[in-house]
């Protein structure tokens, strides 16, 4: 395809991601949804197209967002949306020439990293726009109060209580939705991209994915960090809850591993996975095991396995 040919296709792709936010603009509270899947639209035109065709779908979403909203909002849009799947992108599409004459891409540990680090940009910046921690927490009490005051009398205890949790983890809570959400689109733009033969890269291979050093170090750091009080538990407790997603997905690449080892796999990993959808709670047992990977190495002592996303050099 041709270079109008692209331009064309990342355009339609720039709108597509822009309707969900337009249609919230109405009121519908179905375009909820839709908006969970705005980044879909681009990531499948930068991993079909390229980093330009990202950066292209997403010049067109701005455009068409300003055309309804105003440059307040078109900067939300890119900082939520365009500019972390650029980047990711641009990362996902690196690679390297193998000695045997084949591709080595940039691992999913790494892309993963990438993502983690977007996250915990997030957290920093909204403590640096609002002021730090208390102004933090006192506009989230401000934001939750309409809807606790439906739950609760005025003066129950139970209701400070609960808004003073939720005020103390909320930042982590947002960072983890956004990280699940990416992961969530660029893992459906890859695998319908790739069903279809029109994917840039091969896909990662999820048993591979290894997270580099500087990821259970934070956890550790954060983990001291709670131990001090005032904004070293609030910053600890919300970077603990933000590293919960590469630990969840380090232990899936575990029981990737593991299930290759039993005659049927695909039992172990669906039977896995229709749990975690209807209870949630299987996910709390693969942050654990991806712990223990990063401290005790539960994989090395797995039979070796074949790379089919690229190995992890860093």
């Amino acid at each position: 395809m041709g270079r109008i040919g692209l331009a064309g296709v990342a355009a339609v792709c720039g709108a597509l991601a822009a309707s969900p936010y337009l249609l919230s603009l109405s009121g519908s509270s179905s375009s909820l949804i839709l908006v969970y899947l705005a980044q879909l639209p681009l990531f499948l035109a930068g991993l079909w197209g390229g980093i330009n065709a990202a950066a292209l779908a997403g010049l067109a979403a701005s455009i068409v967002l300003l055309t309804a909203t105003n440059i307040m909002g078109v900067a939300l849009f890119a900082t939520l949306n365009i500019v972390p799947v650029v980047l990711l992108v641009r990362q996902a599409l690196l690679a390297r020439p193998t000695a045997d004459g084949g591709t080595d891409w940039y691992p999913p540990g790494l892309l993963t990293a990438w993502l983690t680090g977007l996250g915990l940009a997030g957290i920093a910046g909204t403590l640096i726009l609002l002021g730090g921690p208390d102004n933090l927490q006192a506009r989230t009490r401000e934001v939750l109060a309409p809807a606790l005051d439906r739950l609760f009398a005025e003066n129950a205890p139970d209701r400070d209580e609960l808004a003073g949790l939720m005020a103390m983890i909320m930042p982590g809570v947002v960072a983890v939705s956004w990280m699940i959400m990416t992961v969530t689109n660029g893992a459906l733009a890859q695998g319908l991209l790739a069903r279809f033969g029109a994917s840039w890269r091969s896909s990662p291979d999820l048993a591979m994915l290894t997270l580099p050093l500087w990821v259970p170090v934070a956890f550790a750091l954060a983990a001291a960090a709670t131990a001090f009080g005032g904004t070293g538990r609030f910053l600890g407790i919300n970077v603990i809850i933000a590293l919960g997603v590469p630990f969840c997905l380090a232990g899936l690449a575990v029981l990737h591993a593991m299930a290759r080892r039993l005659p049927r796999p695909a039992v172990l990993l669906v039977g896995f996975y229709v749990l975690a959808g209807l209870f949630g709670w299987p996910l709390l047992l693969a942050i654990l095991l991806g712990l223990l990977d990063a401290s005790v190495g539960v994989r090395r002592r797995l039979p070796a396995l074949g790379s089919i996303g690229g190995r992890n050099a860093g």
